[in-house]
């Protein structure tokens, strides 16, 4: 019996001549299929990229403590992402950590990095905190038209008034060893360390440029999350339930 010319030895239909075309095809479309998969993978990289360049620079920024003025809510090496979306649109309220920028000469001069374009490049697109700026965190204990005293006769800070019981400070640290009489003026806040025997703030700064008020053009955002160490991640809480009692300033506060 003779075999049919179009049908292989193996019974698989087919000449040699396509046999042949499929052999020669296959690392073309091997190629091809990886060339498709980089491209993919390329794409995915710059939308991310891009992704995280945007929520950098509109909603969402990553910040490093380098100091403990804020212990224990956060710890130096703690990273933590602040909303930009606060003061401008959310309201910024007493009890809010914020970051903000130090225009009034509170820190040191810093000797600036030298350039890494990795670590440049990261950075740009929010990967990494911006180090290249002075910023501050503390938390805002009063706001514009408020009055804050320290303090009543049970060493308290009072804000317009009402006592503050402040569950946040560092473990054996006073609500303060400074005296201050103050009314918040329009376009400012008061703002404190929550390790106050280790923060150099508002009240350190009564006789300085601003008078130890921060302005609220300068405020960066508010702290809402720590992101690393990975044992530290959590939210940064506002302590709402502190300051809900505090009655709105009037106009004779200060007297």
């Amino acid at each position: 019996m003779s075999q049919n010319p179009d049908q292989s030895q193996d019974g698989t239909p087919g000449s040699g001549e396509q046999r042949d075309h499929a052999a020669h095809k296959a690392p073309k479309d091997r190629k091809r299929g990886l060339g498709a998969w980089l491209r993919e993978v390329l794409t995915i990289v710059v939308i991310a990229l891009l992704l995280s360049f945007l929520i950098k620079t509109f909603l969402f920024r990553a910040f490093y403590i380098p100091s403990g003025s804020m212990e224990e809510t956060l710890e130096i090496n703690d990273r933590i992402f602040v909303n930009l979306l606060v003061p401008e649109p959310i309201d910024l309220n007493r009890g809010d950590v914020v970051v903000f920028k130090d225009t009034k000469g509170w820190l040191p001069e810093t000797v600036a990095k030298e350039s890494n374009p990795v670590r440049d490049a990261l950075t740009f697109v929010g990967l990494l905190p911006d180090e290249s700026q002075q910023h501050l965190v503390k938390r805002v204990i009063g706001t514009e038209g408020d009055h804050v005293v320290c303090c009543d006769a049970d060493g308290r800070i009072t804000v317009n008034g009402e006592p503050l019981d402040e569950p946040y400070l560092y473990p054996g640290a006073t609500p303060s060893d400074i005296p201050f009489d103050v009314v918040v003026p329009e376009g400012k806040v008061w703002v404190m360390g929550d390790h106050r025997n280790a923060s150099a703030d508002s009240r350190e700064h009564q006789n300085g440029e601003g008078g130890g008020f921060v302005d609220v053009d300068d405020i960066e955002g508010k702290a809402v999350v720590t992101a690393w160490p990975l044992n530290r991640i959590g939210g940064v809480s506002s302590y709402e339930e502190v300051f809900k009692d505090i009655p709105a300033p009037t106009e004779n506060s200060g007297q």
